[in-house]
């Protein structure tokens, strides 16, 4: 395996990390229009806190799918292939909860609850599916010598695979409560706490569930048992730090550490496959190593440059678009609430 082909693993690592973190609170906000608020003008008042980046923040999953295909072809191919049905799940969920946020805005009042109800039902669906597919993965899947990937409906959904997308609705829902508590005023502002501090309670106990069933139904803690166990035990650190910052009113400190735990979650499993990129529950020999799957050295070469040359930009522009629309977004109608609520 050649430095290249690592970076790229790597590279592809952190763009996914980054979707979660910086997409997994506008789930978590989308997630709270139908569950946590009271009337329409709470539900406009945390649509418009995600409302100039959501699209935005879809650019790193778009992005991560693209620097997979350019530069590990036979994963992109593999995963594509035999995850059509579940990706398709995934599309789904994106295209209903992206033009929710334009229809709700041009119906009339009557109409727009149905709306409201296809942006909280993708906000669900995007990152339970996902949370299927990468857990599933992590398990192994029945592949041929060619890459071809033979499932049943049990490979795909399962108790670890079906706990896995909880876990990420959990850790998304939560994510978006600090978030919603970072960037609102009003009695909103507190519901999202309160929301937050007793889900942390339920999180924890998923914590240990996921831990167990990674120990039997993976072979993580065999292959890597460094890196498993201290990256599990960096998100129950994260875990109680969020927790703590909610409970203490240091909201900033809650927000980055609901983010953080999705970003070690991400490391967990691209650390877990390493070295290959699918792996074979059938024939070891039909595991998919990162060497085997990747491009040429000068497409990689080529892309490398190209990638480290634009990426300045790109996060210049996303810190800024981030500072630019940095204050809390207020109502009339729910202003001047007290922490009563």
């Amino acid at each position: 395996m050649s430095d290249l082909q690592l970076f790229w693993f790597i590279l592809i690592g952190v763009l996914f990390a980054g979707f979660f973190f910086l997409e997994g609170f506008d789930f978590g906000v989308g997630m709270a229009v139908q569950t946590i608020t009271n009337n329409e003008e709470e539900k406009d008042q945390i649509v418009e806190t995600i409302g100039p980046v959501w699209d935005g923040n879809e650019v790193w999953l778009i992005t991560a799918g693209g620097a997979m295909f350019a530069s590990f072809p036979m994963w992109y191919a593999t995963l594509f292939s035999g995850y059509y049905l579940l990706l398709l799940l995934v599309l789904v969920g994106l295209i209903i909860r992206g033009v929710s946020f334009e229809f709700r805005e041009k119906m009339p009042a009557d109409k727009k609850n149905i709306w409201n109800w296809t942006l909280t039902i993708g906000s669900f669906m995007v990152p339970f599916f996902f949370g299927v597919i990468f857990v599933s993965m992590i398990q192994g899947m029945p592949l041929d010598a060619e890459g071809n990937i033979f499932a049943s409906f049990t490979d795909y959904i399962n108790v670890f695979s079906i706990v896995g997308g909880i876990a990420v609705v959990l850790l998304s829902f939560l994510h978006g409560m600090n978030y919603i508590s970072l960037k609102t005023t009003g009695p909103i502002r507190y519901r999202a706490k309160n929301y937050a501090m007793f889900a942390y309670w339920v999180l924890y106990v998923g914590l240990i569930l996921f831990a167990i069933l990674l120990f039997f139904q993976t072979n993580f803690f065999e292959t890597h048992p460094v890196s498993t166990i201290s990256l599990l035990v960096v998100m129950v650190v994260l875990t109680v730090v969020a927790h703590y910052g909610v409970a203490t009113n240091k909201e900033m400190l809650a927000f980055l550490a609901s983010g953080f735990t999705l970003i070690a979650l991400v490391a967990l499993i691209f650390s877990g496959i390493f070295p290959y990129v699918m792996i074979s529950s059938g024939d070891p020999a039909n595991s998919m190593l990162i060497a085997e799957a990747s491009s040429s050295p000068y497409t990689l070469s080529l892309m490398t440059k190209l990638s480290l040359g634009l990426l300045p930009f790109v996060l210049a522009y996303f810190s800024y678009s981030y500072w630019v629309f940095r204050k809390r977004i207020k109502h009339t109608d729910v202003e001047g609430a007290t922490e009563g609520y």
